[in-house]
């Protein structure tokens, strides 16, 4: 008499189960969502947004500070160009308005911003004011980036190494810059 296995039962939730669990955790998600999802603050911005909005802002601030040192020390100008110019990029990746890479892009740059920048006399300390207003934003991103997720973490934390790099540019690596 050949043995036969009993009929198999199986050990978990069935698969109807699990699929309808499934589409239902998608729905319950996809509708509700928590104060940064869809509908949970009636179309204010998301946590992310306001990152990204202020930080195309303190691009653009320090666009117009570049802009201000290179105009008050035409003598800098060639050799801050570049760093003016990255800073000009990271605001575009940051989704703010593309500041074109001349001296004239100081017209692009708001008013009152451009009227709240003051430059030193010397050109080593307008420069070492530029390097703690590259330090500075650096941290303040490098503070920011744990809130967001991945892809603006992502562009954060590059953007801070960017400008931490500047203000090392702007010091101890720049020489005579």
């Amino acid at each position: 008499m050949p043995f036969s296995l009993p009929p198999r039962m199986p050990s978990g939730p069935r698969r109807r189960t699990l699929l309808a669990s499934a589409a239902g955790v998608a729905l319950l998600t996809g509708c509700s969502g928590g104060p940064d999802g869809p509908g949970g603050t009636g179309g204010s911005p998301s946590a992310a947004d306001r990152v990204r909005a202020r930080a195309a802002r303190d691009s653009d601030g320090l666009v117009a500070r570049y802009d201000a040192v290179m105009a008050a020390h035409p003598g800098l100008a060639e050799r801050l160009r570049p760093l003016r110019d990255e800073v000009a990029r990271h605001m575009e990746a940051f989704g703010g308005l593309t500041t074109q890479a001349s001296p004239t892009a100081a017209a692009s740059t708001p008013a009152a911003e451009k009227a709240s920048v003051t430059v030193p006399d010397t050109e080593q300390a307008a420069r070492a004011e530029l390097a703690a207003a590259e330090r500075a934003l650096a941290d303040r991103r490098a503070e920011a980036l744990l809130d967001v997720p991945g892809e603006l973490a992502r562009l954060l934390a590059s953007v801070a190494a960017a400008g931490a790099a500047h203000a090392y540019l702007l010091t101890e690596g720049g020489g005579e810059a």
